[in-house]
């Protein structure tokens, strides 16, 4: 059909996280290492226009909202102006057990 598979999206999110992760100073081996995890507890994606293969493609990636132990994305996905899909992930900070754990980014 030469479009992208929609399971391509949620690792171009996840991509967006890190990379916003490392635009502040952090990573996430980092995290991990002081055994912290953020897993995804939540991911909604709204498809407007397929992504094509070779399109290139620009993401965009917004933290909506933070609290001690959650947080929550937003993502634009476009192909020049185009928007093709719009997203939405919430995150949970748990440790290796999967119990709640405060998000340390940002608390030093």
């Amino acid at each position: 059909m030469g479009v992208v598979h929609h399971a391509n999206y949620a690792i171009w999110f996840e991509m967006g996280r890190t990379e916003m992760l490392r635009s502040q100073g952090g990573n996430y081996r980092d995290l991990e290492a002081a055994g912290r995890f953020l897993v995804v507890v939540d991911l909604a994606i709204r498809f407007k226009q397929p992504a094509r293969y070779d399109d290139e493609l620009t993401l965009t990636t917004h933290l909506l909202e933070a609290s001690r132990a959650r947080l929550r994305h937003g993502y634009e996905l476009k192909r020049d102006a185009t928007l093709l899909s719009m997203a939405t992930t919430s995150l949970a900070c748990v440790d290796a057990d999967g119990n709640l754990q405060e998000v340390p980014i940002g608390s030093d």
